[in-house]
């Protein structure tokens, strides 16, 4: 069979990310920035706050809530313009979890077993884990093709799910004998907009670690931002003036990467502009930018925060949007797997 469908798809991004923690400076240099620069381009984009996917592990209801609505204001802060993004939270649109069910039978025990962040996550606690940690990529896998998404962003530890998405879609198709859903693309973030944990030059930064230092958030104020900046780790060398000299010097590199990304210029021309002075220097000139940069994202996201009633107003928009993309597209399916569908089924939205 062919890896490819022949039939040609619109291209149209799909990212989603989980309510489970705050955005963090990394989130929003790393993917975030680029989806604004997306909606410039004219490309069709969704993007999806994967609230269910947060419940394969326990949740304060409370918290989700509130976690959601701060997700859906940092994207809004961030530039993300729901007249152009469909932007909604997933449980408002249940042809996911439908979808999820039928690639339930259509993956395998064995391809899951395989996905290593399942082992990460659940360590040697495996049998205590949900059902939903384990099948978490068949959900990912209806996230993306319940729209017919051709692109979706990723980082280096999402990349096996992804890959499991494309798995699923192939055999479906050749199980039913179907040019139907399409074999998604991976956009893997380039190594200049990855950004590290501010302790760690050689980790990711991420909202997961327990040292809060390791992270800006895009809720730190002014303050937070620059006393985390001139603590962030750092050798006792100056910064090189070439991109040559920062080889093997994780933390150096890192610190010139998101100035370079915040500033919009290239990490080469950070360093022709800083290159042999000191981190004494270097640290409070970035200190400024970030907090230049991010005070007014910070600022709009209070703004947005204090009026939850907009925010879900607009989620529930973003899901009608998602729902009227999706709706037919679980609807053929289910016919092509021989399910009986009475007029009108399926009409709703279901929120």
């Amino acid at each position: 069979m062919s890896d490819t469908p022949s039939k040609t798809f619109p291209k149209r991004i799909f990212s989603g990310i989980q309510p489970s923690g705050g955005l963090t400076l990394g989130n929003y240099l790393g993917a975030i920035k680029r989806f604004v620069t997306a909606q410039d381009e004219g490309i069709e984009t969704i993007y999806c706050l994967v609230d269910l996917h947060a419940i394969t592990v326990w949740q304060d209801p409370a918290k989700l809530r509130h976690a959601t609505r701060e997700l859906a204001a940092g994207y809004l802060a961030a530039g993300i313009d729901p007249a152009r993004s469909i932007l909604f939270n997933q449980s408002q649109v249940p042809a996911h979890a439908e979808l999820a069910w039928i690639f339930n039978c259509v993956a395998r025990m064995g391809w899951l077993r395989r996905m290593t962040q399942f082992k990460d996550k659940a360590g040697k606690h495996a049998e205590e884990a949900s059902v939903g940690l384990f099948a978490y990529p068949n959900l990912m896998a209806a996230d993306i093709l319940v729209y017919f998404a051709t692109h979706v962003p990723v980082g280096e530890d999402q990349k096996q799910h992804l890959e499991l998405a494309r798995d699923i879609a192939i055999k479906f198709n050749h199980d039913f004998g179907v040019d139907f859903f399409p074999v998604v693309e991976p956009v893997i973030e380039g190594a200049a907009t990855r950004v590290m944990s501010l302790r760690d030059g050689t980790k990711k930064m991420s909202k997961s670690d327990p040292s809060d230092q390791s992270r800006i958030n895009l809720t730190d104020d002014a303050d937070a931002i620059a006393q985390k900046i001139r603590k962030a780790r750092t050798d006792p060398e100056p910064l090189p003036e070439t991109i040559e000299g920062l080889e093997g010097r994780a933390e150096a590199r890192n610190l010139v990467n998101i100035y370079a990304a915040l500033a919009d210029v290239t990490p080469g021309q950070v360093l022709s502009a800083h290159g042999g002075k000191g981190f004494g220097t270097f640290k409070p000139a970035l200190a400024e930018l970030a907090v230049e940069k991010l005070s007014p994202l910070n600022a709009e996201m209070r703004r947005l925060m204090q009026d939850p009633a907009e925010i879900d107003r607009l989620l529930g928009q973003g899901a009608d949007r998602a729902h009227a993309i999706a709706q037919p597209i679980l609807e053929q399916t289910l016919d092509i797997v021989g399910m009986i569908r009475s007029r009108g089924a399926g009409s709703g939205s279901g929120r």
